[in-house]
């Protein structure tokens, strides 16, 4: 191999045949660069491509997680708003049924007491009646045999 010095002007022939086995050198030289160059390209472009593709899945699965996680705090949500819910309705339900037997115990109780109060009123007006009937009748008798015994 040569030195890699390329003589300036004419020398002998063996200094030519030393600057073209320099040139040789040299584009060899440069033909290594530049393929270091590109192979330090490509691994520099394929590292980056992996580094975006493991970012991209890395960022597709915490969006998938967090999408999961955000529907199963829907459904919770619902299900416990949903069972409140039927709580509430329930317990209205009960107490509307409650209620209305309530009222219609107390209708009938004062049905009852209606009822028994006429009873009652009707008892007493009968019994009145006969003992002003009786003592009318007996009022009558007395005054009819009084005059009867007078004349």
């Amino acid at each position: 191999m040569s030195t890699g010095r390329i003589s300036s002007g004419g020398g002998s022939s063996s200094n030519s045949s030393s600057g073209s086995s320099s040139v040789v050198v040299v584009v060899v030289k440069l033909v290594v660069v530049v393929v270091v160059v590109v192979v330090v390209v490509v691994v520099v472009v394929v590292v980056a491509a992996v580094v975006v593709v493991v970012v991209v899945v890395v960022v597709v699965v915490v969006v998938v997680v967090v999408v999961i996680v955000v529907v199963e705090l829907v459904v919770i949500v619902v299900m416990v708003i949903v069972v409140i819910a039927v709580v509430v309705v329930v317990v209205v339900v009960i107490i509307i049924i409650e209620l209305v037997v309530v009222v219609v115990m107390v209708i009938v109780i004062f049905l009852v007491v209606v009822v028994v109060v006429l009873v009652v009123v009707v008892v007493v007006v009968v019994v009145v009646v006969v003992v002003v009937v009786v003592v009318v009748v007996v009022v009558v008798v007395v005054v009819v045999v009084v005059v009867e015994d007078i004349q």
